[in-house]
């Protein structure tokens, strides 16, 4: 049996993005996953054997230099056949182990750039590293379509060095978990207060300027002043935007808000919710766009690439440019105000996830990806 290797940051992205794909592969490799022990309880009842590096988040050049050399000797060792990196610095340490160590096929997926919005030696850096990932692995899988001309009209990668899986994302949406589910509806609302009969506008991520927290607050509050049964949801951790700060942005509607830390369940929240909004200022694709989507909830989102493939403006939600509040304010208003034009919009998401981003569909097409890279070329003996 082949062995086939799935090297990531922290358990989190393991079980969020890699689970279905791990617990498929395992019928027909001998699958290990690299990560570090940070929440490593979610990945009970993985397939897989587990192995913890002590890799950082965070830059650490001594730290990282000694994850790298672990992952040379571990990959020397267990002779992988595949190695499969995602995470920005996860991928360039584990590319270049498997490179050292003759690892005949490795693959890392590219699920968006943190350098798209720096500026200067930090933007030229990192952007550098992305480009380290593309020289060192032998196939680069991006999230979206958009994504990946990005990167080649950017000059990280060569013209026809980047794949996509199917129509695009990670992983793809189990309809079954993420629908409509109007128990789950009622029962999220009595928890958090929501009137039965009010208007929620939800966004699910972390909390921080990328990711256009500051623009979301500022445009609620104008609206919120007008529409009194309108609700923010945010479900996602504090990083440099504090659930405060977004309260003091929104002035006296603040009262309109509320805020649910972390979730292993976002579908309950998208059931809940009648509007998915992202306005964010870069992403890989959208995973939370066609999550939502799933669940028959129309999005309002920034017009980059990425969520342009997450979603159709006009028809499964409203694009807009990031950054633009004035648009962004118009864009939701045009949805609180259209009840049946949310409903219309939320039925044509779904449908357009159960057509192309299903997870099953996504995995399936991963695992003939695996196995077309591992079969002889034409002519081999």
């Amino acid at each position: 049996m082949k062995k086939l290797c799935y090297v990531a940051t922290i358990p989190a992205v393991v079980h969020a993005f890699l689970r279905s794909h791990i617990q498929a592969a395992a019928e027909k490799y001998e699958v290990t996953v690299i990560c570090n022990a940070v929440d490593q309880e979610l990945l009970h009842g993985l397939k897989a054997r587990l192995v913890l590096l002590p890799i950082e988040r965070k830059p650490s050049p001594w730290r990282d230099l000694q994850v790298l050399l672990q992952l040379c000797k571990l990959f020397r060792r267990e002779r992988f056949d595949i190695v499969h990196s995602i995470m920005p610095k996860t991928g360039l340490l584990a590319m270049i182990a498997a490179c050292f160590a003759n690892v005949p096929i490795r693959i890392h997926t590219f699920t968006g750039q943190v350098w798209v919005t720096k500026h200067g030696v930090r933007r030229n850096l990192l952007k550098w590293f992305d480009k380290l990932i593309g020289y060192f692995a032998t196939c680069i899988l991006a999230d979206s379509p958009s994504q990946r001309d990005f990167l080649v009209n950017e000059g990280v990668l060569p013209s026809g060095k980047g794949k996509v899986i199917g129509a695009g994302s990670i992983c793809g949406v189990d309809p079954a978990r993420f629908s409509q589910d109007l128990a789950a509806r009622r029962a999220v609302r009595l928890e958090l207060g929501i009137a039965q009969e009010a208007t929620v506008i939800l966004y699910v991520g972390r909390l921080n300027r990328e990711k256009g927290m500051l623009d979301l607050a500022t445009a609620f509050n104008a609206l919120a002043k007008r529409h009194q049964d309108l609700v923010l949801l945010l479900v996602g951790s504090e990083e440099d935007v504090s659930f405060s700060l977004i309260q003091e942005t929104c002035g006296a509607e603040g009262g309109h808000l509320h805020h649910v830390s972390f979730s292993f369940t976002p579908e309950r929240y998208m059931a809940a919710a009648d509007i998915f909004c992202l306005p964010s200022y870069r992403e890989g694709f959208g995973m939370t766009i066609i999550e939502a989507a799933a669940c028959a909830v129309p999005a309002v989102a920034s017009s980059i690439y990425g969520i342009t493939d997450a979603m159709v403006d006009g028809k499964t939600g409203l694009l807009t440019p990031a950054g633009d509040v004035t648009a962004l304010s118009k864009a939701l208003l045009e949805l609180i105000d259209g009840e049946e034009l949310r409903r219309q919009m939320g039925n044509a998401a779904r449908l357009r996830v159960l057509e192309l981003f299903s997870s099953e569909k996504i995995t399936g097409k991963l695992l003939e990806l695996y196995a077309s890279l591992s079969a002889p070329s034409p002519g081999a003996r």
